[in-house]
């Protein structure tokens, strides 16, 4: 089926984003703030907010009964440091739940990895689901893969980005008391730990980075070339996201009062705007990688407002109605 308009698409136009002269990246700049306004995308990073919670304790039961495997003493040790940055009622709620799977056999321990496996698989992969739908309506482009090609792509972000946000975990706690044990046990010497403590940040940023790039990459029913693992939606979204984050910290700890207005809760009310933050990053890194293209699309010809400006990896499932609605 062929989708109107019929215009040059991004792959015709400049093969790089550094390409783009200065006028159009002026342009790019504030087409992006304009259509993330237009693509509801702060109601989109409602959405991710709420399926991000919905994984989120699975997820840490899983990483509990798995760490379980190397004795209680390094879950506690882990859970400990998890704890040492964590806020005051999400401390509470994080322990109490660990404390629960530590008082629990072993054979419970591996039922519970499988089950709470299985939750977490499914919460976070509705996630990625809304993202899959966020981005295409980033992209202005309707989603036309068969249900078989979507849900594989589905469940495999889920799969690998939960990974990369485990490790990313475990190197912001991987500190400490468990960094030297862990060092002596591999025959590293206490400054091989100290220069880990310095490392892992940036460690962290490309784990980070990654985890952006994935979802960027696979997400949208639009081709995009090949995979990037930086791209300069991905930069600006991990900037803003690590000036967001330690800006919306100091706003907590010195001008905020969350406490007063939030009493027991502020702590989980601080954790869901956290959350939003996050997600309203992304949403930003993506509009801005979508709007990179519609900038080489127009290069090579496209009117700016004609849709979709790229072409579509799948076409199978299109409603021709919605396709003219574009």
């Amino acid at each position: 089926m062929e989708l109107p308009p019929a215009q040059p698409t991004a792959d015709k136009g400049p093969g790089k984003p550094s390409e783009l002269g200065r006028r159009s990246w002026l342009a790019v700049l504030k087409r992006t703030f304009k259509e993330y306004r237009n693509d509801d995308l702060s109601d989109w990073a409602a959405a991710l907010t709420y399926y991000a919670i919905l994984s989120l304790f699975p997820g840490l039961l899983v990483l509990v009964a798995g760490l379980r495997l190397l004795g209680q003493s390094t879950v506690r040790t882990v859970v400990d440091n998890i704890a040492a940055i964590a806020p005051g009622t999400t401390r509470t709620i994080l322990t109490g739940a660990v404390d629960n799977i530590l008082k629990g056999g072993s054979g419970t321990a591996g039922v519970l990895a499988v089950v709470s496996l299985v939750a977490a698989l499914w919460s976070a992969s509705g996630y990625v689901a809304a993202f899959m739908r966020a981005a295409n309506a980033i992209y202005d482009v309707p989603e036309g893969r068969p249900i078989w090609k979507k849900l594989p792509v589905r469940l495999g972000v889920t799969i690998v980005t939960g990974v990369l946000i485990a490790l990313s975990a475990l190197a912001v706690v991987f500190t400490g008391r468990l960094a030297e044990q862990f060092g002596r046990l591999i025959g590293l010497g206490h400054q091989a730990v100290q220069v880990w403590n310095i490392a892992k940040w940036p460690v962290l940023a490309l784990l980070i980075s990654l985890v952006f790039a994935i979802l960027y990459w696979a997400s949208p029913n639009a081709r995009q070339g090949g995979f990037r693992w930086v791209s300069p939606g991905g930069l600006l979204a991990v900037v803003i996201w690590l000036l967001g984050s330690a800006g919306f910290a100091l706003y907590v700890t010195h001008f905020g009062s969350y406490n007063k207005t939030y009493g027991s809760i502020a702590a989980i009310i601080i954790f869901l705007v956290w959350l939003y933050l996050t997600n309203t990053a992304i949403l930003l890194g993506a509009e801005l990688n979508a709007e990179l293209e519609r900038g080489r699309a127009m290069s090579a010809g496209h009117p700016a407002d004609a849709e979709p400006y790229t072409e579509l990896r799948d076409e199978r499932k299109v409603n021709p109605e919605a396709a003219r609605d574009l």
